[in-house]
């Protein structure tokens, strides 16, 4: 019988993951508004666990090494993923948001960025003792929002009615741009260490990071996403279109913008991200799909699918003293991450308060400092530039290169992202569940809930007087500034 039985079983490694996956994302669909109303839980966090716990450390039944998916393929994977996700965060921002409320993104985008870039090298070459440039390229990988995470924090839910509408769309339009934005800080420390001279680094950093990859990159996008918009009015117009076709062309269109982004090589996440404003920024779109929930389904397929896979391919072995990282222990790992958690954006934001109109108080700069997730934006961003150390490209080898002058920097940096990556993906998805435990106990008896984190007033220390504008796109002015 057990012949038999094992003749015709095929437990291979990619059949378990089928498995595995459909699994998790089955149970947690069937629960999912216990999860995220009740638990204050989101996807990201519960994925990761599900990773490690099948993955190679665990019961070993997922093991993407034994699938040959390469470093090329998780570079992939993530840059599909997060331009997606940017791309959806572009759309869902309310009608010529931008016009009004710049000068909030632009402080997140330009003190706060830098701000961060800057301190996290400090606390990597102070805690780990690498390189200068080792430590600025660790930095401006965890430097940007990942828009992932935070789109699982801000996604409408009991607590995300508890944040004001201004604050979700700044934190939102924040994410979208700065994974883009991210790669002038990146490619500084890169192209001090590949470039001949100093001179060489500068120039190619302002020609070909600055001009073709940001501004171009941004131009593209509105380019791409405003044609489009008129492309898919005249087809709505004239019938040409029929209703499935319209709702994927939102996906299509977002993979349109990476492919364009990829293949010219600018920055495919801000391509993505102004494809996906120009396409709705003038509201019409977001009134024709109202209704449909596509962006969620793909969010719950696609990025929690990314976050087992990277549950699994956490590299547990490089947290340990090796011979290129010898200064790499879990104590200063730990270490790190705790200074990066506290002081890489809430002093900042803090500080920036006063310049920022969409920040009205201490509370709200707080909350703004504190959710700055890092993730799959800093996944691709690591991986990106072990391919510019490896062989001066945007494409990474197969696996790291065994012999290479910048053999010291390759293996640090990617166990310290992925470290990084673990402990904010655990400590930003249970934060929501911490911050309404607090809540419920920091009030009056009488006032509070009757079960545990189930309040439904607006967060204290924040103002909840724009609450009553609308929040989607078509909205004249959803998020006026008082």
């Amino acid at each position: 019988m057990g012949t038999w039985l094992s003749k015709h079983l095929e437990p291979v490694p990619t059949h378990l993951s089928y498995l595995i996956l459909a699994g998790f994302l089955l149970l947690y669909a069937l629960f999912s508004s216990f999860i995220r109303n009740k638990l204050h839980l989101s996807e990201p966090p519960l994925a990761t666990l599900v990773g490690i716990a099948f993955g190679p450390r665990g019961l070993a039944a997922l093991a993407p090494q034994q699938w040959h998916l390469e470093d090329n393929v998780t570079q992939e994977a993530a840059r599909v993923i997060v331009g997606l996700q940017v791309f959806t965060v572009g759309v869902e921002l309310p009608k010529y948001w931008f016009s009004r409320h710049w000068r909030s993104v632009g402080m997140m985008l330009g003190p706060v960025m830098a701000f961060s870039w800057v301190v996290t090298a400090a606390f990597v070459k102070g805690v780990l003792g690498t390189e200068w440039t080792t430590a600025f390229v660790v930095s401006a990988c965890l430097a940007p929002t990942d828009p992932v995470l935070a789109a699982s924090v801000l996604a409408e839910s009991t607590f995300s009615r508890r944040v004001p509408r201004r604050v979700k769309h700044m934190l939102s339009a924040e994410s979208g741009c700065n994974d883009g934005v991210s790669f002038p800080f990146l490619y500084i420390g890169l192209l001090v260490v590949i470039e001949p001279t100093m001179g060489a680094a500068v120039k190619e950093w302002f020609l070909a990071t600055i001009l073709w990859q940001c501004t171009l990159g941004s131009l593209i996008g509105v380019v791409i996403g405003t044609c489009f918009n008129k492309a898919l009015k005249f087809a709505e117009r004239n019938d040409y279109i029929d209703g499935a076709s319209f709702f994927v062309f939102y996906f299509l269109l977002a993979l349109l913008s990476v492919g364009v982004g990829s293949t010219l090589g600018v920055d495919d996440f801000l391509v993505a991200f102004f494809a996906g404003y120009g396409f709705a920024r003038d509201g019409w779109f977001a009134v024709k799909t109202r209704q449909t929930t596509l962006p969620n389904i793909l969010d719950l397929i696609l990025n929690s699918s990314m976050f087992v896979y990277f549950g699994a391919i956490i590299p547990w072995d490089k947290f340990t003293p090796g011979p290129y990282t010898e200064h790499i222990t879990p104590g200063r790992l730990v270490s790190l991450l705790v200074l990066i958690l506290l002081f890489r954006r809430i002093p900042i934001v803090l500080a920036m308060k006063r310049f920022t109109p969409d920040i009205k108080t201490y509370g709200e700069a707080l909350f703004c400092g504190h959710f700055g997730p890092m993730g799959l934006g800093a996944l691709f961003l690591v991986i990106e530039a072990r391919a510019q150390l490896e062989n001066g490209t945007s494409l990474p080898e197969p696996y790291p290169p065994k012999h290479t002058a910048h053999k010291q920097a390759i293996e640090t940096i990617w166990p310290v992202v992925c470290f990084i990556i673990l402990g904010s993906t655990m400590v930003h998805g249970l934060s929501v569940a911490a911050i309404s435990v607090g809540s419920h106990f920091t009030k009056k008896e009488e006032e509070r809930a009757p079960l545990i984190g189930q309040e439904n007033t607006g967060l204290r220390y924040m103002i909840h007087g724009d609450e009553s504008e609308p929040s989607i796109s078509e909205d004249e002015d959803p998020d006026a500034l008082e």
